[in-house]
């Protein structure tokens, strides 16, 4: 049996939060393994990385997602209960519920709101100096996703729905304030969402056929029953918040556009372009740095002994950076993605394996939806310049973004 490396620190949460994204795929270079153990929060942890890794993490006889997510990501990210911690047939009705709605017209209509905010705002910005892309685009998908979900929100209740959402996503790898803030955020979240949700069921807030809202609201478990009024909000949040977390990737591919121009020419030339460009976005910035899973019952893997209740975490990250599944990894090269076919386990920015029986994130669909309506609004429907501004990435921040927030100024409508 192989020996799996060892992280000999006696606790490495505070190195893990100090070398963020690049934390595991360090240790893998170091003992030159893509598996090893480590402590993390006080707990035994075996980290992962690499195809063969990501195959093993998704095999549900083998792991499973309850009890996997830390507390602390619970009562911040995800909340508890929701879809993300549930395993078996449990988790294929909630699954299921998830994929109903993201229909590819859905998916489309989504994209157009979120196309129709944005050329609303572009007069706004005209003439108004400097505009911080990231506050922008976290609030035109605030209202786009709540108005495609049924969920009503007030003009002026739109930057604070966003700051609560945000601050969920801000505060899941965190300590000190940005923790405080997100375990608000989710509190005050859990709140609206769960008013929501009573109000479409008792019939005082029509919930539009076919929308997220109806389908959680109604949505019932194989014994019958609706989900619990806590549950619908933590369900409710899980389709608004990855929403509006896909404003980071929309500035991620400002930056992209920004630091590679030649590639504004091209993906204005037509939609494969704009395909590969958004996908290799996907790849090569850092989005959220880990998957967790414990291991459901002992067992061995080229050599390494998993035992049973074992935290496992898969470095997303690292696996999308990984040599042997892509040659120069650290180049931004839109291009090898020409003529890709879909691998659900060596391409895991938002996880991997498949979507139904699967953990994958059922709105990955969305997120390639709005990243391409972006790109097409940042390089045909309007002009702009980049003035000065640190836009360097922290990887020990996580999740991160340019500090600047991508800040644009002299935008004017394309000619």
């Amino acid at each position: 049996m192989a020996t799996t490396p060892v992280d000999r620190s006696p606790e490495s949460t505070l190195a893990f939060l100090r070398e963020g994204y690049r934390y595991i795929g360090s240790r893998c270079d170091r003992y030159d393994s893509d598996v090893f153990q480590t402590r993390l929060l006080l707990e035994p942890t075996i980290c992962l990385r690499g195809r063969p890794a990501a195959v093993l993490f998704y095999d549900p006889d083998r792991f499973q997602r309850e009890g996997a997510m830390p507390k602390r990501g619970q009562r911040t990210l995800t909340g508890r209960g929701g879809v993300q911690g549930l395993d078996g047939p449990s988790h294929t009705d909630r699954k299921g519920m998830f994929l109903s709605i993201m229909t590819p017209n859905a998916v489309r209509q989504l994209g157009q709101l979120f196309a129709d905010e944005w050329r609303a705002r572009v007069p706004a910005w005209e003439g108004s100096g400097p505009v911080v892309l990231y506050d922008e685009v976290g609030r035109m998908l605030t209202r786009a996703v709540c108005a495609w979900a049924g969920v009503p929100l007030a003009t002026g209740e739109v930057a604070r729905r966003t700051d609560e959402l945000h601050a969920m996503i801000d505060g899941l790898v965190a300590l000190g304030p940005r923790h405080w803030r997100g375990l608000l955020g989710r509190r005050r979240g859990e709140r609206w969402a769960g008013d929501v949700v009573e109000r479409a069921r008792i019939g005082t807030l029509p919930a539009p056929e076919g929308s997220p809202l109806r389908a959680i609201a109604e949505h019932r478990d194989a014994r019958g029953r609706l989900l619990p009024r806590r549950i619908a909000a933590v369900e409710l949040l899980n389709v608004l918040r990855p929403t509006v977390a896909v404003d980071r990737y929309v500035v991620f591919a400002a930056l992209a556009l920004h630091d590679h121009p030649a590639w504004r020419e091209r993906v204005r030339a037509g939609d494969e372009a704009v395909e590969c460009f958004v996908q290799e976005v996907r790849r090569y910035y850092p989005f959220f740095p880990v998957a967790a899973a414990r291991v459901r019952r002992s067992f061995d893997w080229q050599g390494h002994h998993f035992p049973r209740g074992r935290r496992v975490l898969l470095d997303l990250y690292g696996t999308n950076h990984h040599p042997d599944l892509w040659p120069e990894p650290e180049r931004f090269r839109p291009e090898r993605f020409v003529g890709w076919r879909d691998d659900p386990y060596g391409f895991v920015p938002q996880g991997g394996g498949e979507h139904l029986g699967g953990h994958r994130c059922a709105g990955e669909w969305i997120t390639i939806e709005l990243m391409k309506r972006a790109v097409t609004l940042l390089t045909s429907a309007m002009r702009y310049e980049v003035p000065p501004q640190n836009l360097a990435l922290d990887l020990s921040r996580m999740p991160t973004l340019p500090p600047s927030g991508f800040v644009i100024d002299d935008v004017r409508h394309a000619d």
